[in-house]
């Protein structure tokens, strides 16, 4: 009979421990669980960001290009200003 209270505390100890590990073991998962979720949600926002900043590049050389066409033409209008205000000095001279 004394055996059996010894061997009982022998098993109570083990399962204590093993609880204790199991308890430990899901904390650990838990604690990777939140992790992985707040990862996610940062990968997450930073495509949503990839992807908003790619549409504004988008716009931002489209309007770039505009602009570059606008300056050309603007140059172009510039210097046919340019020929016709020398052309009519040219002829106020001769007069």
């Amino acid at each position: 009979m004394t055996q059996l209270p010894h061997r009982l505390q022998t098993v109570l100890r083990r399962i204590s421990t093993a609880l204790d590990h199991l308890d430990a073991a899901v904390e650990r998962r838990v604690q990777a669980d939140r992790l992985q979720l707040d990862l996610f949600e940062e990968y997450n926002v930073m495509q949503d960001d990839r992807a908003r900043l790619g549409i504004e590049l988008e716009s931002s050389a489209v309007r770039a290009r505009q602009l570059e066409h606008a300056a050309r033409e603007a140059g172009k209008k510039l210097e046919r200003a340019s020929v016709t205000i020398k052309s009519i000095l040219a002829a106020q001279e001769q007069d």
